[in-house]
């Protein structure tokens, strides 16, 4: 594994995320030297996943002239802790991690990315979603353009494209592994919570196995919820949020995504049909979610894409 150095991201709202920055330093980006990466790729991980999620991926993408940060986002990890600047706030033990974080907060964690590095003089930026990185990913481009930049000058906040890695819908994983039944079931019961005014409360493990709270639920696993925005499994609804993003977007699909519904062809021909940014799919064969074993071959295609932008 190739040496890094620890970064700390510090939020819009204050909140302080941890991270890895790979290739040229960022000591001597920060202060302006000769040898500040030209482009730089914020890598923004999956559900429960970490800044320490696909660096096999990660370590092949930096170069001479392209870094790559890689942080915990308030959805790193099962449960954890979000820690604030403000320490009496960190004290009150607000929890994130796959279990509680609110989707809406993605905007400030991968803007507090992006801050960070146009405060280190950094102008050509590119996120790179793995998972349910890839909906933090277009949601933080759809926000942006509604609040006071266009969408399609977006590219003038610093960001330059997007790269999706496996951008399955979790709704519809859910719906493929577990079946109807099971996911109306669990939704009622997030739903009960909801009208108690309990959206943190867990939901019972007999209805879901792993550990997740009720605004969570209805987030990742219901139909209309702003999370849902890949609808290749709703025929009939329009993705509008998706048709929002004009940056350009390269969709990396893995040919045997264990996740995946349909074939990623299909998946494919919806996102050439519903985007419309300038986009590019590649689907990478014989390729599983993670693209383990295949880390090169995604490394070089993102390389190539770049070298185009």
């Amino acid at each position: 594994m190739s040496a890094c150095e620890t970064i700390e991201i510090v939020t819009p709202k204050k909140v302080l995320l941890n991270g890895l920055w790979f290739g040229p330093s960022f000591a001597k980006a920060s202060k302006g030297k000769p040898s500040k990466p030209k482009k730089v790729i914020i890598w923004i991980h999956g559900l429960g996943s970490s800044a320490f999620s696909k660096l096999a991926i990660v370590e092949k993408l930096k170069d001479k002239n392209t870094a790559v940060i890689t942080f915990n986002n308030r959805g790193h990890d099962k449960v954890s802790r979000i820690a604030f600047t403000d320490e009496k706030r960190s004290a009150n033990q607000t929890l994130g991690g796959s279990a509680h974080e609110v989707f809406e907060d993605c905007v400030d964690d991968i803007q507090g990315a992006i801050n960070f590095l146009k405060k280190a003089g950094i102008k050509n930026i590119y996120l790179a979603g793995h998972s349910t990185g890839c909906q933090k990913s277009i949601y933080w481009a759809s926000r942006k353009g509604a609040r006071g930049l266009p969408a399609s000058r977006t590219r003038q906040a610093g960001v330059k494209g997007i790269i999706l890695l496996a951008p399955i819908s979790d709704y519809s994983a859910e719906m493929h592994l577990k079946g109807k039944n099971v996911i109306a079931r669990a939704a009622a019961a997030a739903r009960a919570l909801l009208a108690r005014k309990k959206p943190r409360a867990l939901l019972p493990e007999s209805l879901w196995p792993e550990p997740i709270d009720a605004q969570r639920f209805i987030s990742l696993y219901t139909p209309d919820s702003a999370e849902e925005m890949f609808t290749y499994a709703q025929p009939k609804k329009i993705p509008r949020l998706l048709q929002s993003v004009k940056l350009p977007i390269f969709a990396l699909l893995a040919d045997e995504d264990e996740f995946a519904d349909r074939p990623a062809v299909e998946i494919a021909e919806w996102f050439e049909r519903n985007t419309d940014a300038n986009l590019e799919t590649l689907i990478v064969p014989r390729a599983t979610h993670g693209f383990r074993g295949k880390e090169l071959q995604v490394s070089d295609a993102i390389k190539t894409w770049l070298s185009e932008r």
